[in-house]
């Protein structure tokens, strides 16, 4: 629970790397994910690193890889996984792995290239023998033609785009045929007729199936074209317009035995393209199906490899330039493992002199490392979401596990929908080594990834579906009612308890369409039911008003009892970082303002769920009344709830009352108290502080806390702090500003708490009208239809169930559990909204492997997670 409950304790290691053995010692490192390097070549720029080169020729390897992946998936090749993570390459195996992959590639753009080619190559034949098909019928042609020139004979008996009868008037005719695309058909018939004025005739025809463009590859619809033209002037101008309108213009034979030759030739070739272009697909499939056995493992190398000669660039040289220097966060129960890594990459490397490392004292604040497992990381990422929390402060993602599906369950609380929920959640977790599930969609995806957060939301929504007494908008009777009523009956009572109490008769129930139960008679209410709500409610005609008034004071406690465990865990970061004043002066402050208004209301709440009885009940005053009176001084005596309410009132009054200057000045006085007292506060604490030195606050805070411990002497060798300016006025305005926020933010807070009620009120009459429209109209019908015409209307139930009040009610219950964890909870135990707090840049980016590598969660460990990624995260979910 430590690590879960706290952050782990790091401290700054120093590691000197010889140059031969600098790559496989931090291989070995990465593989154990332990450490969290710094730049310490802030100043040099990326491209005047030292191995950058080697930077670059990841680079090259990885172009290479992805054009190797993409054709694989161009080609509907499963890429095959492997099960664990291969290590970075050695050294020797680097260049040869270079030269194979360039090789390869080289022969797959060859092969592919001359693969489009010889596709390019049968497309145009294939529309080649359409034009032919096609234009067959445009023109006739005489197939014994020899041209002579006698007497004309009359042209109305011949076409004239008879090729004799052109021939007769002594006219040179040409022919242009092709494709053109459907959509520019018509405009280019009007181009042609406008440009040459009415000196050629275009014929055109639409193919019986779409083609696929050779240039682009699209499947289009196209338009046979046949083109009749007079004069060598008017064919010039034809070919331009057809080159324009991008149309793939083939040559036309003149006679039928061209035309009978060209078609036989065509069909010879098209039949030698296609076994040509089936072999060399082949042949291309085989190089592909060779090269996606490795190409996930060797992708996995690369990213690794870079990811070491990113970490190399943070290093720095000595004076020798035999040995590289780093600085790395490690945590201190992992510093064994650490030197073992060392010693395992130099004994890999058959160097002579071992690197070794030692910690060094430091007064930075280090980064946030919380050790997180399958079932946790779904609730700290909620977490994370708000913000990452500072170094060693209270990790609210624990209680999270509890607090976060229980909202969600107040306001989603249906047994049967929490139960199919539950069922679905249960078959992932089941199912949660299936490698298609961590690689389907996105949607799918994050269900897998939130699968425990949707277990445990569906188990708490079946608890609370018990509580409700709610089933698909339906009541269980498990126990039996509490309430009889038969007892309601005159019959049954002395005819002096009939004059005193108002009993049913057989008038009362002849005349009257609603009646109403009297728990004050006796034998109507015989107890309560012994899990959750009477199963009679739901016959009642004030159910609504009756849950209403139960939800409502049920969000008021919860949001009451949720923001005060905020305020408690801030003590325990007090506590922890020895800011005791900071108990005093602000969350004792914090904890009577909030206890003596809204814990007051609490109070009252149970008082009067205990106190008033059934025989009572008619002369309870309200408790909203009596609230509002606790504020209004009102001078009539109202009654109240119990004897001295008054004075105990304002006692809270007074004592909410003092809590506020207390908050407003407490802390900031006591600041200036300090600083007058002492002129700097730079002293360490066993090698680094507990705060952070960026604030004039917090370097008063270090005084404080050397004041608590007695500790009033320098250590030797640590980083000097240099103390800032005290500004008394600006500590004021951030606590006046804070005060302020809390004090308005308990009471919309509350009020925010409320949404528990809405949503839960949602809910259930969403239930309701679904049952109401379509389960209870199909089993009124009667006996003879009624089989036929349920089977649908069930069917349509569960799938209106699943969309709307599973998929979008459950959505809308887990944004506002979310909300009310963020906005509430995360801000009064003291969480960072803007991530770890890190004293320069590189430790703003927590656990990254270096300034260009990829950032993911996960650790190479089992059971391990740090908050974000260092070097032994690797690339895997990108390989993915």
């Amino acid at each position: 629970m430590g690590s879960l409950f706290r952050s782990d304790t790091m401290c700054l290691a120093q590691l000197f790397l010889q140059s031969g053995t600098a790559y496989e010692c931090l291989s070995a490192l990465g593989e154990k994910g332990l450490v969290q390097f710094r730049d310490l070549n802030q100043n040099v720029s990326s491209f005047q690193r030292k191995f950058v080169g080697e930077v670059k020729r990841c680079e090259e390897l990885e172009r290479i890889l992805a054009y190797l992946v993409q054709e694989i998936n161009r080609a509907d090749i499963p890429l095959p996984e492997g099960e664990t993570s291969p290590p970075a390459p050695p050294l020797k195996q680097v260049l040869e792995m270079q030269e194979q992959l360039q090789k390869l590639e080289a022969e797959l753009r060859e092969v592919t290239k001359n693969k489009e080619r010889l596709r390019k190559n049968l497309l145009e034949l294939t529309e080649y023998t359409h034009v032919l098909r096609v234009s067959k019928a445009f023109v006739r042609r005489d197939m014994q033609f020899e041209p002579t020139y006698e007497e004309f004979p009359p042209l109305e008996n011949d076409s004239l785009l008879d090729y004799s009868c052109m021939q007769r008037l002594g006219a040179k005719l040409g022919f242009v045929s092709g494709l053109i695309n459907q959509g520019k058909a018509e405009a280019f018939g009007k181009t042609l007729w406008r440009a040459c004025r009415g000196h050629s005739i275009v014929t055109h025809a639409e193919l019986e199936g779409p083609l696929e463009d050779p240039e682009t590859g699209e499947v289009i619809k196209w338009y046979v074209f046949l083109i009749s033209f007079w004069g060598e002037q008017i064919g010039h101008k034809v070919k331009k317009i057809c080159d324009c309108y991008h149309c793939h213009v083939y040559p036309y034979p003149n006679t039928a035995e061209e035309r009978r030759e060209i078609q036989e030739g065509l069909n010879t070739r098209i039949q030698d393209l296609y076994t040509v272009l089936h072999k060399t697909e082949d042949y291309l499939r085989q190089v592909l199906c060779k090269a996606a056995e490795s190409v996930y493992s060797r992708v996995i190398q690369v990213k690794k490899m870079k990811a070491i000669y990113h970490m190399l660039n943070m290093c720095s040289f000595d004076v020798t330039n035999k040995c590289l220097i780093a600085e790395v966060w490690c945590p201190e129960a992992d510093l064994h493992e650490l030197r073992l890594a060392l010693e395992e990459g130099s004994r890999q490397s058959g160097a002579s002199i071992p690197s070794f490392m030692n910690t060094i004292p430091t007064k930075e604040t280090p980064p946030t490392l919380i050790r997180t497992n399958k079932f946790t990381e779904g609730f700290q990422n909620i977490v994370d979401a708000y913000g990452v929390g500072s170094y060693r402060e209270v990790n609210p993602a624990l209680f999270t596990i509890i607090t976060f599906p229980f909202l969600f369950a107040v306001m989603f609380g249906d047994l049967g929908h929490g139960f199919v929920m539950f069922l679905f959640a249960l078959l992932l977790v089941l199912n949660e080594d299936h490698p298609r599930l961590s690689q389907s969609q996105e949607i799918v995806r994050m269900f897998f990834n939130g699968r425990y957060i949707l277990l445990l939301m569906g188990l708490f929504s079946v608890y609370t579906g018990l509580i409700y007494n709610d089933c698909f908008s339906k009541s269980l009777n498990l126990f039996g009612s509490g309430w009889n009523v038969s007892a309601m009956y005159s019959s049954g009572h002395s005819p002096a308890e009939q004059r005193k109490m108002m009993l049913w008769n057989d008038s009362v129930i002849r005349h009257n369409r609603v009646l109403q139960l009297d728990p004050s008679v006796p034998g109507v209410f015989r107890g309560p039911y012994p899990l959750g709500i009477d199963p009679i409610w739901n016959l009642a005609t004030n159910r609504l008003t009756f849950l209403n008034s139960f939800k409502m004071k049920m969000s008021v406690i919860l949001g009451i009892i949720h923001m005060t465990f905020g305020v408690i865990l801030g003590i325990f970061n007090h506590l922890h970082f020895r800011k005791k004043f900071n108990i005093y002066l602000v969350s004792i402050p914090e904890l009577l303002f909030m206890l003596c208004i809204f814990g007051y209301l609490v109070f009252m709440i149970f008082y009067k769920w205990l106190v008033y009885s059934a025989e009572t009940s008619r002369v309870a005053p309200s408790i909203l009344i009596e609230f509002i009176n606790m504020f209004l001084f009102p001078a009539s005596d109202t009654g109240g709830l119990y004897p001295g309410q008054e004075h105990v009132q304002r006692l809270l009054l007074v004592i909410t009352a003092l809590s506020v200057p207390v908050l407003f000045l407490g802390k900031p006085l006591f600041l200036l108290w300090l600083h007058r007292g002492r002129s700097c506060f730079g002293v360490s604490r066993s090698g680094y502080t507990l705060v952070r030195k960026d604030s004039e606050e917090e370097v008063s805070l270090l005084g404080s806390q050397d004041i608590e411990e007695g500790n009033y002497q320098m250590e030797g060798g640590c980083r000097e702090v240099t103390c800032e300016e005290f500004n008394f006025g600006e500590i004021l305005m951030t606590q006046v500003i804070h005060s302020i926020e809390y004090c308005l933010g308990c009471i919309s807070n509350t009020a925010s708490y409320l949404r528990l009620w809405a949503l839960s009120l949602a809910h259930a009459q969403l239930s309701d009208v679904l049952w109401a429209m379509l389960m209870r109209v199909g089993l009124r019908v009667d006996t003879t239809y009624g089989v036929l015409l349920l089977l649908p209307v069930i069917a349509l139930f569960a799938v209106l169930t699943i969309f709307i009040l599973l998929i979008m009610e459950g959505l809308s219950a887990f944004l506002h559990a979310i909300r009310l964890h963020c906005t509430r909870a995360s801000h009064y135990c003291g969480l960072s909204r803007c991530g770890a707090q890190a004293p320069d840049a590189q430790a703003q980016r927590p656990w990254l492997t270096g300034p260009a590598a990829p950032r993911h969660v996960g650790s190479s460990r089992t059971g391990t997670r740090t908050r974000v990624p260092c070097i032994g995260r690797w690339i895997l979910n990108h390989c993915a």
